[in-house]
């Protein structure tokens, strides 16, 4: 992985940067195009949500799930490093209706900690090649 190419759908979701900056902290070289590269570091799919829980008597939301999907493959060359893999992580918050604002950061900073450990996941997996 002396150069590496990330191949991404979406160069803005939270996991691509992320994921890149982990992978410069380590010493990887990152490059722009996949004819440079050693190695092609491909994800495949890069989803994030939320989805209701519970809801209260008067069938309000009172507790939500956030959710972070991705799928990835490693290729070196001709080589796969790494089969196609598929990531789930999610975590739970209440919601109050009068707490709005603090209950939107509340859910960014889940994600936030969602796609931290996702990106230390992969890290794991990369280094175990």
């Amino acid at each position: 992985m002396e150069r590496t190419y990330i191949s991404a759908n979406d160069n803005r979701s939270l996991f691509y940067r992320e994921l890149r900056e982990a992978l410069r902290s380590a010493g990887v070289n990152l490059v722009d195009a996949e004819s440079d590269a050693t190695a092609t570091f491909s994800i495949l799919y890069d989803h994030t949500d939320q989805r209701v829980l519970s809801v209260s008597a008067r069938n309000e939301p009172t507790e939500y799930a956030v959710f972070y999907t991705i799928e990835y493959t490693l290729d070196s060359g001709e080589k796969n490093l790494l089969v196609p893999q598929m990531l789930t992580l999610t975590r739970d918050y209440t919601y109050d209706p009068t707490l709005i604002l603090g209950k939107e950061h509340e859910q960014q900073l889940l994600r936030d900690a969602i796609v931290d450990d996702l990106v230390r996941i992969v890290l794991k997996q990369i280094a175990t090649l």
